[in-house]
């Protein structure tokens, strides 16, 4: 039968060429959606490296570059955790679940690099400010005071990059910046992971040196708090006025980690709902050009089936023929089309983000839809053929 159905498809190859095509193209763009939808789905099942749930964010604002003044953080740090919501307060320098970053190049102890890296300012609050778990060594703090290196965190695709062959024990290691005056740093904790931007951030090497108040250059403009569970949205009052009564010239933006993730993960989505809109009227016009195709294929093809109805052919038959065909054809285009893109992840043209697990994921989701669509656009046009009898076959010769 299988033999039977394949030689009706080729000795019918110029008319089915069109066909195959118009399967082909559905192929690769559903095939596109779902493999951004599986790695979203991937990605969202890794951890962030941080809570959010009891943690709000302050971002400060002054028009012009705020100093760095021990006084001024210190007496932050004393003020707010006098507040009886308040658990932790910490300082950092770029906000979380925003589109903010800072990448720099570094350099390994043996003089080879550089190597790119996501930089996160912090200070000696900030991991237990965020529930971050230090799976080896220790958060910086007071007792790095004093020291000839930077005291660094690091997550574990940045202890991969550093040290190859000696990731799972980077504490106590040495690398440092590109400058023309390297700033030495030094490791003195791991992290599982650290993702700034959310669930739907591509894994990146990070590292989170040390701030400290009144030492570094740079002032801090992110206030990071950790709040009694159950902290309700009234207290953003309380919180502005505290920090206004102690600079008042400060402009302040207080969010919620809930709602800075819930419009994050809003906002990288758009792409996916702007795909998933445009697929699906792809989908639908090549729904009709399928079903227009096979039903001028039926006709075309009604001496032969009144000729298997005429020979003894069930109406069910019939049916199951047409609808065979269809499945074979579409077969026969989603293997062209597995071969085509199978090289882009035997390439590593998109790196992770089309790895074999995100590919076969695509593939098996994009195969089914594109099945679901060749047995609704056959449905019709295959009763329709399992309905013909001899004597209709007759009159259309």
């Amino acid at each position: 039968m299988l033999r039977h159905l394949l030689k009706l498809i080729w000795q019918r190859k110029s008319r089915n060429l069109m066909l195959s095509l118009e399967i082909l193209l559905a192929f690769v763009l559903v095939f596109a959606l779902a493999a951004f939808a599986a790695r979203y789905v991937q990605l969202q099942q890794l951890p962030t490296g941080f809570a959010y749930r009891d943690q709000w964010m302050v971002q400060i604002s002054t028009g012009k570059p705020l100093v760095n003044d021990a006084a001024i953080y210190d007496q932050l740090q004393r003020n707010l955790m006098t507040l009886p919501e308040v658990k932790n307060v910490a300082f950092a320098a770029l906000p979380v679940y925003e589109m903010s970053r800072r990448i720099g190049d570094y350099q390994r102890a043996d003089g080879t690099g550089p190597v790119r890296i996501d930089v996160q300012d912090a200070s000696d609050q900030y991991g237990a400010t965020m529930d971050m778990r230090v799976t080896s060594g220790r958060w910086f703090s007071s007792a790095d005071d004093g020291t000839d290196t930077t005291p660094v965190v690091i997550n574990q695709l940045a202890a991969e990059r550093l040290f190859p062959g000696a990731a799972g024990a980077p504490v106590g290691k040495l690398f440092s910046d590109s400058d023309a005056n390297p700033t030495r740093y030094r490791v003195v904790g791991l992290v599982e992971a650290y993702r700034s931007q959310g669930e739907f951030m591509t894994p990146q090497p990070f590292m989170l040196p040390r701030f400290r108040p009144g030492v570094e250059k740079e002032a801090m403009t992110i206030i990071m708090l950790k709040l009694q569970p159950g902290t309700p949205r009234a207290f953003e009052s309380t919180l502005s006025t505290r920090i206004k009564q102690l600079q008042p010239q400060w402009s302040l933006v207080i969010t919620p980690l809930t709602e800075a993730r819930a419009s994050m993960l809003s906002l990288q989505l758009v792409p996916l709902k702007i795909g998933a809109v445009i697929a699906a009227f792809l989908l639908v016009m090549v729904a009709f050009g399928l079903f227009g195709v096979l039903w001028q294929n039926t006709t075309q093809r009604i001496p032969e089936l009144g000729l298997r109805r005429a020979l003894g052919a069930t109406s069910a038959s019939i049916y199951r023929q047409i609808v065979a065909e269809q499945f074979l054809l579409s077969s026969s285009a989603m293997l062209v089309g597995l071969l085509l893109l199978v090289q882009l992840p035997l390439a590593g043209v998109m790196g992770e983000t089309l790895n074999w697990p995100v590919f076969w994921a695509a593939a098996a989701l994009s195969a089914g839809v594109i099945y679901l669509l060749s047995l609704l656009s056959s449905l019709y046009p295959g009763w329709r053929a399992a309905q013909l009898s001899p004597a209709q076959a007759l009159h259309y010769e």
